[in-house]
């Protein structure tokens, strides 16, 4: 999966990463690597499945889709 990020360098120091199709998957770091790196673990949390997301409808059907 592709997705595009956004790295911008903070006034003070370090760097700001954030993933536009990804509403509130945000993260920084000292460098740009280390920011790149962080946001690559932010994303993986964002898209982890958790039991909350699982319908509590006894008629709906789990279905797995891989973009």
């Amino acid at each position: 999966m592709k997705l595009k990020v956004v790295l911008e360098k903070c006034e003070e120091s370090g760097f700001t990463v954030y993933v536009p199709s990804l509403p509130g998957c945000v993260s920084e770091g000292d460098t740009e690597k280390e920011a790149l790196a962080n946001i690559r673990e932010a994303i993986d949390l964002y898209l982890e499945p958790i039991d909350d997301d699982i319908p509590l409808n006894k008629d709906a059907k789990i279905m797995e889709l891989v973009v």
